[in-house]
């Protein structure tokens, strides 16, 4: 396989083609233009980049970007943990009243025999040292 040289490269993409837009009746040439491979490579380039920069720009400046799964605005997740944290205390709160309801059912069915809690508890005296 032969090798590309540089300068021939550079020779090949500056090469002058000639488009020319003609009407198939009269044979009349309706437009003409000028170009070479590497102003078609710019051109192309060039409206690319703007096409995805103009998207860009339409989905970070507009309501848009909140269609896009997995965006999450600072603002939103942080109330997001917080009902979390809410609802999780709130299960905590509701399952202590359950259970202590049930309690009460037992022992006004007469299934656990109602005692008073009588023991003392013993607490340490402070001791108070004499340095």
């Amino acid at each position: 396989m032969a090798k590309l040289e540089a300068g021939s490269t550079l020779k090949r993409l500056r090469n002058r083609y000639r488009l020319v837009v003609m009407n198939d009746d009269t044979y009349e040439e309706v437009v003409t233009f000028k170009l070479s491979r590497l102003s078609v490579y710019v051109a192309l380039s060039t409206i690319f980049v703007l096409l995805v920069g103009l998207t860009v720009a339409l989905i970070i400046f507009t309501p848009l970007k909140y269609y896009i799964p997995g965006y999450d605005d600072l603002k939103i997740g942080r109330e997001y943990q917080q009902m979390k944290y809410r609802v999780d205390s709130l299960e905590r709160e509701v399952s202590n009243q359950a259970n202590y309801i049930d309690q009460v059912k037992k022992v006004l069915r007469g299934e656990t025999p109602a005692t008073l809690d009588t023991v003392q508890l013993k607490t340490p005296k402070d001791e108070i040292s004499n340095d």
